[in-house]
């Protein structure tokens, strides 16, 4: 989160589709709603709903059987993938030859894996850390992302809620945070409802 993702995402589409070729963009659970990418900078970008059972390999092949030409796939949001389907697109990278490129973050709320990002790692040819960096409220790059409720940060609950959309409660949200202050839990909000002094050093 905050580190331009979905930005790149769209960046990496148009590169590609600058240069004549032919891409399906997916996605998951975006902020904004379905069947749609966009980015935090305001872009958007009509995409492929890709709902629990989405078989990719039977879309591309169809498309394929139909005609379409099918150069490249970006897939936003590939955390919430299962691993089925990221296994799928590896098949479709080395069979069809299409490239994929995914994009998504590696760990929930609670900093376990999400099983179609672990699977996407166990996977891929290539993973990049994204250079643009988030930051935590302190300044520390951030690490972790923080499910906050009703204003409280919670480390239980379904691994997807996800925040910062029409349908997502309103008292759903979710912030990034260092490795320290996110055990901590220590939000931007929690601090400065409290007093920031720097912290004591580890000895008496």
């Amino acid at each position: 989160m905050d580190a331009g993702k979905s930005t790149l995402a769209l960046q990496t589409n148009h590169n590609h589709a600058a240069r004549g070729r032919v891409g399906l963009i997916f996605t998951v659970h975006d902020r904004s709603g379905e069947a749609v990418v966009t980015s935090r900078l305001g872009l958007t970008h009509d995409a492929i709903e890709v709902t629990e059972d989405f078989d990719f390999w039977r879309h591309t092949v169809d498309a394929l059987t139909h005609g379409a030409r099918v150069d490249y796939f970006i897939c936003d949001e590939a955390q919430f993938y299962t691993p089925e389907q990221i296994e799928a697109l590896a098949k479709i990278t080395d069979e069809l030859q299409i490239d994929v490129f995914c994009f998504g973050i590696l760990t929930d709320f609670r900093t376990r894996l999400f099983p179609g990002a672990a699977r996407l790692v166990e996977l891929a040819d290539r993973t990049e850390v994204l250079q643009v960096e988030a930051l935590c409220w302190c300044g520390k790059r951030a690490t972790h992302n923080a499910r906050v409720e009703d204003g409280v940060m919670v480390t239980e609950g379904d691994q997807v809620v996800v925040g910062d959309t029409d349908e997502a409660p309103s008292a759903v949200s979710y912030e990034v945070l260092c490795r320290q202050h996110h055990r901590r839990r220590l939000t931007a909000a929690r601090a400065q409802s409290v007093s920031l002094v720097p912290e004591p050093l580890p000895f008496g």
